[in-house]
């Protein structure tokens, strides 16, 4: 048996970066379930921490 998952709607141009307020153009999914957005130039400061969070990166 297989567990469903949901998918994460697309990004859109109404969704903001969590950090500056720009267009989001990445969401991190934490593994707590959470997720955040962010821009390009935040999501390039941040992806290394994300990743040692095993965050799953979405473009």
């Amino acid at each position: 048996m297989t567990s469903p998952t949901l998918a994460r709607p697309d990004l859109t141009a109404a969704d903001r970066c969590d950090r500056c307020g720009a267009a989001a153009q990445v969401r991190a999914v934490l593994a707590s379930g959470g997720e955040l957005l962010f821009c390009g130039h935040h999501a390039r400061e941040y992806e290394g921490k994300l990743k040692e969070m095993a965050a799953e990166i979405q473009r």
